[in-house]
Protein backbone atom coordinates (compact mmCIF):
# COMPACT_ATOMS: atom_id res chain seq x y z
CA UNK A 1 0.00 0.00 0.00
CA UNK A 2 1.56 3.17 -1.10
CA UNK A 3 1.13 6.41 1.96
CA UNK A 4 0.87 8.66 -1.20
CA UNK A 5 -1.51 9.12 -4.14
CA UNK A 6 0.01 10.25 -7.47
CA UNK A 7 -1.77 13.32 -8.92
CA UNK A 8 -4.35 12.73 -11.29
CA UNK A 9 -7.81 14.60 -11.31
CA UNK A 10 -9.58 11.19 -11.63
CA UNK A 11 -7.89 9.20 -9.06
CA UNK A 12 -10.26 7.74 -5.93
CA UNK A 13 -8.19 7.64 -3.00
CA UNK A 14 -8.92 4.92 -0.83
CA UNK A 15 -7.79 5.25 2.92
CA UNK A 16 -6.67 1.68 4.53
CA UNK A 17 -3.85 0.27 6.28
CA UNK A 18 -3.69 -2.89 8.31
CA UNK A 19 -3.33 -1.00 11.77
CA UNK A 20 -6.40 1.22 10.70
CA UNK A 21 -8.41 -1.76 10.12
CA UNK A 22 -6.99 -3.70 13.00
CA UNK A 23 -7.94 -0.40 15.39
CA UNK A 24 -11.11 -0.31 13.80
CA UNK A 25 -12.28 -3.89 14.03
CA UNK A 26 -12.17 -3.35 17.56
CA UNK A 27 -14.74 -0.78 18.33
CA UNK A 28 -17.24 -2.37 20.71
CA UNK A 29 -20.28 -1.10 18.71
CA UNK A 30 -19.09 -2.95 15.10
CA UNK A 31 -16.26 -5.47 16.19
CA UNK A 32 -14.72 -6.94 12.85
CA UNK A 33 -16.85 -4.78 10.18
CA UNK A 34 -13.62 -3.03 9.15
CA UNK A 35 -12.26 -6.06 8.28
CA UNK A 36 -15.69 -7.47 6.28
CA UNK A 37 -15.63 -4.11 4.77
CA UNK A 38 -12.10 -3.71 3.23
CA UNK A 39 -11.86 -7.83 2.58
CA UNK A 40 -15.12 -7.41 0.29
CA UNK A 41 -13.58 -4.45 -1.36
CA UNK A 42 -10.14 -6.41 -2.35
CA UNK A 43 -12.37 -9.50 -3.61
CA UNK A 44 -14.20 -7.70 -5.75
CA UNK A 45 -10.70 -6.37 -7.31
CA UNK A 46 -11.85 -2.96 -7.48
CA UNK A 47 -8.18 -2.01 -7.25
CA UNK A 48 -7.04 -3.48 -10.35
CA UNK A 49 -9.40 -1.59 -12.52
CA UNK A 50 -7.38 0.61 -14.78
CA UNK A 51 -8.81 4.03 -16.44
CA UNK A 52 -8.42 4.08 -20.31
CA UNK A 53 -4.75 6.31 -19.81
CA UNK A 54 -3.47 3.55 -17.84
CA UNK A 55 -3.92 4.90 -14.25
CA UNK A 56 -5.24 2.98 -11.33
CA UNK A 57 -8.75 4.32 -10.44
CA UNK A 58 -8.62 3.37 -6.62
CA UNK A 59 -5.32 4.23 -5.50
CA UNK A 60 -4.40 2.93 -1.47
CA UNK A 61 -3.57 5.85 0.50
CA UNK A 62 -1.91 4.85 3.93
CA UNK A 63 -3.29 7.29 6.59
CA UNK A 64 -1.34 9.08 8.90
CA UNK A 65 -1.87 8.84 12.68
CA UNK A 66 -3.56 12.09 14.06
CA UNK A 67 -1.43 13.94 16.48
CA UNK A 68 -2.16 15.15 19.59
CA UNK A 69 -2.20 18.88 18.51
CA UNK A 70 -4.31 17.17 15.24
CA UNK A 71 -7.07 16.30 17.50
CA UNK A 72 -6.88 19.20 20.00
CA UNK A 73 -8.02 21.85 16.86
CA UNK A 74 -11.79 21.11 17.98
CA UNK A 75 -11.71 18.40 21.23
CA UNK A 76 -10.79 19.36 24.67
CA UNK A 77 -7.01 18.95 26.34
CA UNK A 78 -9.05 17.05 29.60
CA UNK A 79 -10.80 15.18 26.64
CA UNK A 80 -7.63 13.95 24.65
CA UNK A 81 -5.61 13.45 28.16
CA UNK A 82 -7.93 10.70 28.99
CA UNK A 83 -9.15 9.31 26.51
CA UNK A 84 -5.91 8.85 24.95
CA UNK A 85 -3.73 7.61 28.35
CA UNK A 86 -2.17 4.51 27.57
CA UNK A 87 -3.70 2.89 30.50
CA UNK A 88 -6.59 2.33 27.92
CA UNK A 89 -4.43 0.26 25.63
CA UNK A 90 -3.89 -2.24 28.04
CA UNK A 91 -7.02 -2.51 29.08
CA UNK A 92 -5.93 -1.80 32.28
CA UNK A 93 -8.50 1.14 33.62
CA UNK A 94 -8.23 3.20 37.23
CA UNK A 95 -12.27 2.00 38.15
CA UNK A 96 -13.11 5.84 38.60
CA UNK A 97 -16.84 6.21 37.84
CA UNK A 98 -16.68 9.66 37.94
CA UNK A 99 -13.81 10.46 35.41
CA UNK A 100 -15.10 7.86 32.73
CA UNK A 101 -18.37 9.58 33.16
CA UNK A 102 -17.67 12.99 32.60
CA UNK A 103 -15.98 12.41 29.19
CA UNK A 104 -18.83 9.55 28.34
CA UNK A 105 -17.20 6.64 28.93
CA UNK A 106 -19.83 4.09 29.89
CA UNK A 107 -22.94 2.37 28.32
CA UNK A 108 -22.79 2.47 24.38
CA UNK A 109 -19.32 4.18 25.23
CA UNK A 110 -17.54 1.82 27.06
CA UNK A 111 -13.59 2.18 27.08
CA UNK A 112 -12.03 -0.86 25.46
CA UNK A 113 -8.31 -2.10 24.56
CA UNK A 114 -6.80 0.25 21.88
CA UNK A 115 -8.89 2.92 21.72
CA UNK A 116 -6.24 5.38 22.09
CA UNK A 117 -5.04 4.06 18.66
CA UNK A 118 -8.35 3.91 17.74
CA UNK A 119 -8.89 7.47 18.54
CA UNK A 120 -5.50 8.46 16.77
CA UNK A 121 -5.97 6.21 13.36
CA UNK A 122 -9.44 7.00 12.77
CA UNK A 123 -9.23 10.77 13.12
CA UNK A 124 -6.21 9.86 11.13
CA UNK A 125 -7.92 8.48 8.21
CA UNK A 126 -10.28 10.89 7.72
CA UNK A 127 -7.78 13.83 8.11
CA UNK A 128 -5.55 12.14 5.19
CA UNK A 129 -8.45 11.73 2.90
CA UNK A 130 -8.94 15.31 3.40
CA UNK A 131 -5.68 16.66 2.72
CA UNK A 132 -5.36 14.93 -0.86
CA UNK A 133 -8.20 17.15 -2.10
CA UNK A 134 -6.73 19.91 -0.35
CA UNK A 135 -3.72 18.92 -2.38
CA UNK A 136 -5.96 18.91 -5.31
CA UNK A 137 -4.38 15.12 -5.62
CA UNK A 138 -7.80 13.53 -5.66
CA UNK A 139 -10.77 14.66 -6.95
CA UNK A 140 -12.33 11.57 -4.61
CA UNK A 141 -11.34 10.16 -1.14
CA UNK A 142 -12.79 7.59 0.48
CA UNK A 143 -12.70 6.67 4.53
CA UNK A 144 -15.10 4.15 5.44
CA UNK A 145 -13.67 3.85 8.89
CA UNK A 146 -14.26 8.02 9.28
CA UNK A 147 -17.64 8.86 10.12
CA UNK A 148 -18.55 9.29 13.57
CA UNK A 149 -20.79 12.03 14.02
CA UNK A 150 -22.20 11.75 17.78
CA UNK A 151 -18.54 12.36 18.97
CA UNK A 152 -18.27 15.68 21.19
CA UNK A 153 -15.87 18.47 22.09
CA UNK A 154 -15.55 16.47 25.71
CA UNK A 155 -16.57 13.66 25.44
CA UNK A 156 -17.54 10.42 23.62
CA UNK A 157 -21.24 9.67 22.06
CA UNK A 158 -23.17 7.06 20.45
CA UNK A 159 -20.45 4.61 19.47
CA UNK A 160 -18.41 7.61 18.39
CA UNK A 161 -14.62 8.73 20.54
CA UNK A 162 -13.84 10.93 18.21
CA UNK A 163 -14.99 13.96 16.22
CA UNK A 164 -13.44 13.09 12.71
CA UNK A 165 -16.24 14.70 10.65
CA UNK A 166 -15.88 17.82 12.41
CA UNK A 167 -11.97 18.01 12.43
CA UNK A 168 -12.14 17.08 8.74
CA UNK A 169 -14.62 20.38 7.69
CA UNK A 170 -11.92 22.34 10.09
CA UNK A 171 -9.20 21.28 8.18
CA UNK A 172 -11.14 22.15 4.66
CA UNK A 173 -11.97 25.05 5.56
CA UNK A 174 -8.11 26.56 5.41
CA UNK A 175 -6.95 27.57 2.15
CA UNK A 176 -3.85 26.19 0.80
CA UNK A 177 -1.22 27.79 -1.16
CA UNK A 178 1.49 26.11 -2.77
CA UNK A 179 4.94 27.65 -3.24
CA UNK A 180 4.43 26.49 -7.39
CA UNK A 181 1.23 28.19 -7.57
CA UNK A 182 1.11 31.38 -8.67
CA UNK A 183 -2.31 32.46 -8.09
CA UNK A 184 -1.85 32.22 -4.16
CA UNK A 185 0.19 35.25 -4.29
CA UNK A 186 -3.14 36.67 -5.49
CA UNK A 187 -5.99 37.84 -3.05
CA UNK A 188 -8.57 35.10 -2.65
CA UNK A 189 -12.23 35.56 -3.59
CA UNK A 190 -13.32 33.59 -0.95
CA UNK A 191 -13.00 31.19 1.56
CA UNK A 192 -13.45 27.54 0.66
CA UNK A 193 -17.07 26.23 1.61
CA UNK A 194 -17.84 23.12 2.60
CA UNK A 195 -21.25 21.24 2.42
CA UNK A 196 -21.23 18.20 4.96
CA UNK A 197 -24.44 15.99 4.23
CA UNK A 198 -25.47 13.09 6.40
CA UNK A 199 -27.47 10.22 5.51
CA UNK A 200 -27.51 7.97 8.67
CA UNK A 201 -30.52 6.98 10.23
CA UNK A 202 -29.21 9.29 13.26
CA UNK A 203 -29.04 12.95 13.38
CA UNK A 204 -25.46 14.17 12.91
CA UNK A 205 -25.73 15.77 16.25
CA UNK A 206 -22.25 16.59 16.73
CA UNK A 207 -21.54 18.21 13.50
CA UNK A 208 -25.07 20.55 13.04
CA UNK A 209 -23.70 21.42 16.86
CA UNK A 210 -20.28 22.74 16.07
CA UNK A 211 -21.36 24.79 13.31
CA UNK A 212 -24.14 25.96 14.36
CA UNK A 213 -24.88 29.59 14.12
CA UNK A 214 -27.74 32.32 14.88
CA UNK A 215 -25.46 35.43 14.50
CA UNK A 216 -26.14 36.56 11.26
CA UNK A 217 -23.31 38.72 10.34
CA UNK A 218 -20.90 35.62 9.85
CA UNK A 219 -20.11 35.04 6.70
CA UNK A 220 -21.16 31.86 6.13
CA UNK A 221 -18.69 28.65 5.30
CA UNK A 222 -20.11 25.42 6.25
CA UNK A 223 -23.52 24.29 5.62
CA UNK A 224 -24.82 20.92 7.28
CA UNK A 225 -27.83 18.96 6.20
CA UNK A 226 -28.67 15.86 8.18
CA UNK A 227 -31.28 14.00 6.87
CA UNK A 228 -32.55 11.75 9.53
CA UNK A 229 -35.26 9.94 11.39
CA UNK A 230 -36.16 11.43 15.03
CA UNK A 231 -39.06 10.84 18.06
CA UNK A 232 -39.41 11.12 21.23
CA UNK A 233 -36.57 9.07 23.12
CA UNK A 234 -34.99 8.74 19.69
CA UNK A 235 -31.19 8.87 19.92
CA UNK A 236 -29.83 11.75 19.98
CA UNK A 237 -32.24 13.86 21.57
CA UNK A 238 -31.35 17.68 20.07
CA UNK A 239 -33.36 20.64 19.37
CA UNK A 240 -31.28 20.53 16.29
CA UNK A 241 -33.10 17.60 15.26
CA UNK A 242 -36.42 18.81 14.33
CA UNK A 243 -37.44 19.68 10.94
CA UNK A 244 -35.81 23.45 10.05
CA UNK A 245 -38.08 26.40 10.09
CA UNK A 246 -37.36 30.23 10.05
CA UNK A 247 -39.50 30.45 12.64
CA UNK A 248 -37.84 28.70 15.42
CA UNK A 249 -35.55 30.26 17.79
CA UNK A 250 -32.66 28.70 16.75
CA UNK A 251 -33.05 28.76 13.11
CA UNK A 252 -29.65 29.26 11.37
CA UNK A 253 -29.83 29.22 7.85
CA UNK A 254 -26.92 27.17 7.03
CA UNK A 255 -27.99 24.08 9.27
CA UNK A 256 -30.33 21.68 8.00
CA UNK A 257 -32.64 19.49 9.33
CA UNK A 258 -34.80 16.86 7.81
CA UNK A 259 -36.69 14.24 9.33
CA UNK A 260 -38.16 11.72 7.72
CA UNK A 261 -40.68 9.23 8.79
CA UNK A 262 -40.71 5.39 9.69
CA UNK A 263 -40.41 3.01 6.46
CA UNK A 264 -38.50 5.61 4.12
CA UNK A 265 -38.20 4.34 0.60
CA UNK A 266 -36.16 5.40 -2.67
CA UNK A 267 -39.60 6.71 -3.53
CA UNK A 268 -39.36 9.28 -0.15
CA UNK A 269 -35.95 10.55 -0.80
CA UNK A 270 -36.19 10.95 -4.72
CA UNK A 271 -38.96 13.27 -3.57
CA UNK A 272 -36.65 15.19 -1.04
CA UNK A 273 -33.76 14.91 -2.79
CA UNK A 274 -34.38 18.24 -5.43
CA UNK A 275 -34.16 19.91 -1.74
CA UNK A 276 -30.93 18.40 -0.95
CA UNK A 277 -30.12 19.74 -4.44
CA UNK A 278 -31.37 22.96 -3.85
CA UNK A 279 -29.22 23.91 -1.25
CA UNK A 280 -25.92 22.81 -2.74
CA UNK A 281 -27.07 25.23 -6.06
CA UNK A 282 -27.20 28.13 -3.69
CA UNK A 283 -24.36 27.30 -1.62
CA UNK A 284 -21.80 26.07 -3.92
CA UNK A 285 -19.60 24.41 -2.07
CA UNK A 286 -15.70 23.64 -2.67
CA UNK A 287 -15.76 20.06 -0.87
CA UNK A 288 -18.99 18.26 -0.27
CA UNK A 289 -18.22 15.60 2.80
CA UNK A 290 -20.71 12.66 3.19
CA UNK A 291 -21.60 10.42 6.00
CA UNK A 292 -22.87 7.71 4.23
CA UNK A 293 -24.50 5.57 7.37
CA UNK A 294 -26.06 2.64 6.14
CA UNK A 295 -28.07 2.12 9.08
CA UNK A 296 -31.35 3.05 7.56
CA UNK A 297 -30.76 0.42 4.58
CA UNK A 298 -34.07 -2.55 5.03
CA UNK A 299 -32.14 -5.42 6.68
CA UNK A 300 -30.19 -3.43 9.49
CA UNK A 301 -31.11 -4.12 13.01
CA UNK A 302 -32.35 -0.65 13.76
CA UNK A 303 -35.71 -1.67 11.38
CA UNK A 304 -36.37 2.22 11.02
CA UNK A 305 -36.13 2.49 7.57
CA UNK A 306 -36.87 0.39 4.22
CA UNK A 307 -34.21 2.65 2.37
CA UNK A 308 -32.36 0.04 -0.19
CA UNK A 309 -29.24 0.17 -2.11
CA UNK A 310 -29.82 0.30 -5.76
CA UNK A 311 -33.40 -0.32 -7.10
CA UNK A 312 -33.73 3.35 -9.03
CA UNK A 313 -34.44 6.48 -8.36
CA UNK A 314 -34.22 7.59 -4.57
CA UNK A 315 -31.91 4.44 -3.68
CA UNK A 316 -28.79 5.15 -1.70
CA UNK A 317 -26.70 4.39 -4.14
CA UNK A 318 -28.70 6.60 -7.22
CA UNK A 319 -28.04 9.42 -4.31
CA UNK A 320 -24.36 8.79 -4.49
CA UNK A 321 -23.91 8.30 -7.88
CA UNK A 322 -25.92 11.75 -8.72
CA UNK A 323 -23.45 13.30 -5.97
CA UNK A 324 -20.36 11.85 -7.90
CA UNK A 325 -21.59 12.43 -11.23
CA UNK A 326 -23.40 15.91 -11.43
CA UNK A 327 -21.95 17.86 -8.11
CA UNK A 328 -19.86 20.20 -8.55
CA UNK A 329 -16.45 20.59 -5.89
CA UNK A 330 -14.05 17.85 -4.50
CA UNK A 331 -15.92 14.69 -2.42
CA UNK A 332 -14.98 12.94 0.96
CA UNK A 333 -17.04 9.97 1.47
CA UNK A 334 -17.49 8.91 4.83
CA UNK A 335 -18.56 5.16 6.90
CA UNK A 336 -20.84 5.74 9.99
CA UNK A 337 -23.82 3.88 11.50
CA UNK A 338 -24.94 0.45 9.90
CA UNK A 339 -25.09 -2.65 12.39
CA UNK A 340 -25.73 -5.67 9.81
CA UNK A 341 -21.90 -5.79 8.98
CA UNK A 342 -22.02 -7.89 5.78
CA UNK A 343 -24.44 -5.83 4.48
CA UNK A 344 -22.41 -2.68 5.37
CA UNK A 345 -19.70 -4.47 3.51
CA UNK A 346 -21.95 -4.72 0.36
CA UNK A 347 -23.06 -1.00 0.67
CA UNK A 348 -19.77 0.33 0.88
CA UNK A 349 -17.96 -1.51 -1.45
CA UNK A 350 -20.77 -1.12 -3.91
CA UNK A 351 -20.63 2.68 -3.58
CA UNK A 352 -16.92 2.79 -3.66
CA UNK A 353 -17.14 1.25 -7.43
CA UNK A 354 -19.92 4.29 -8.01
CA UNK A 355 -16.96 6.32 -6.74
CA UNK A 356 -14.56 4.67 -9.19
CA UNK A 357 -17.39 5.55 -11.99
CA UNK A 358 -17.10 1.70 -12.45
CA UNK A 359 -20.52 0.72 -10.80
CA UNK A 360 -20.67 -3.28 -10.12
CA UNK A 361 -23.86 -5.02 -10.77
CA UNK A 362 -26.03 -5.39 -7.87
CA UNK A 363 -26.45 -8.70 -8.83
CA UNK A 364 -23.16 -9.75 -8.98
CA UNK A 365 -22.34 -12.73 -6.54
CA UNK A 366 -20.27 -12.68 -3.69
CA UNK A 367 -16.62 -13.45 -4.22
CA UNK A 368 -15.21 -16.71 -2.40
CA UNK A 369 -13.11 -15.24 0.10
CA UNK A 370 -12.31 -15.73 3.41
CA UNK A 371 -15.99 -14.14 5.06
CA UNK A 372 -17.91 -15.47 2.27
CA UNK A 373 -20.41 -17.48 4.52
CA UNK A 374 -21.88 -14.56 5.94
CA UNK A 375 -22.94 -12.99 2.87
CA UNK A 376 -26.04 -16.11 3.10
CA UNK A 377 -28.86 -16.44 1.94
CA UNK A 378 -28.66 -14.58 -1.22
CA UNK A 379 -24.84 -14.10 -1.32
CA UNK A 380 -24.94 -11.53 -3.91
CA UNK A 381 -23.95 -7.67 -3.54
CA UNK A 382 -27.76 -6.36 -3.69
CA UNK A 383 -29.16 -4.94 -0.32
CA UNK A 384 -33.25 -4.85 -1.05
CA UNK A 385 -36.36 -2.92 0.20
CA UNK A 386 -38.30 -4.84 2.88
CA UNK A 387 -42.24 -4.77 3.29
CA UNK A 388 -41.87 -1.79 5.69
CA UNK A 389 -44.95 0.71 5.40
CA UNK A 390 -43.51 4.36 3.74
CA UNK A 391 -45.17 6.42 6.99
CA UNK A 392 -43.97 9.65 5.27
CA UNK A 393 -47.19 10.73 3.66
CA UNK A 394 -47.15 13.40 1.07
CA UNK A 395 -49.01 16.19 3.63
CA UNK A 396 -45.61 15.34 5.31
CA UNK A 397 -43.52 15.89 2.37
CA UNK A 398 -45.47 18.80 1.14
CA UNK A 399 -45.07 20.42 4.40
CA UNK A 400 -40.93 20.04 4.06
CA UNK A 401 -40.54 20.98 0.97
CA UNK A 402 -42.94 24.42 1.97
CA UNK A 403 -40.20 24.81 5.20
CA UNK A 404 -37.00 24.51 2.81
CA UNK A 405 -38.44 27.47 0.74
CA UNK A 406 -38.38 29.54 3.18
CA UNK A 407 -35.14 28.59 4.09
CA UNK A 408 -34.09 29.04 0.35
CA UNK A 409 -35.09 32.40 1.06
CA UNK A 410 -33.37 33.03 3.83
CA UNK A 411 -30.05 31.16 2.60
CA UNK A 412 -29.79 33.78 -0.53
CA UNK A 413 -30.68 36.86 1.56
CA UNK A 414 -27.15 35.47 3.80
CA UNK A 415 -25.12 34.49 0.66
CA UNK A 416 -25.60 38.33 -0.67
CA UNK A 417 -24.30 39.72 2.18
CA UNK A 418 -20.42 40.83 1.33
Amino acid sequence: MSSSVEQNSHTVAYVVSQELMKASSLLPSNKNRSFLVHALISAFRLSSLEAPQGHKLLQFLRPIRASFKDLSVYHSRDYLEHVLDTDHSSGSFDGSAVVTTEFGLEDDCPSFKGLPDYVQLVAGASLSGASVLRQHKADIAICWDGGRHHAQKSHASGFCYVADCVLVILALKRPVHTSSDMSSLLPCTRKPRIMYLDLDLHFSDAVSQAFHSTNSSTSPQVLTFSIHYTAPGFFPVSPLSKLSSVSSSVFDPFSHSLPLRQGASNQTFARIWPIVERARDIFEPDYVVVQCGVDGLAGDPCATWNWSLGGGDGSMGWCIDRIIKEWPGKKLLLGGGGYNSPNAARAWTYLTSIAMRQPLSLDAEIPDHEAFPLYGHSFTLDVPAGNMQDLNTDEYLAAVESSFDDIFTAMRERMSKP
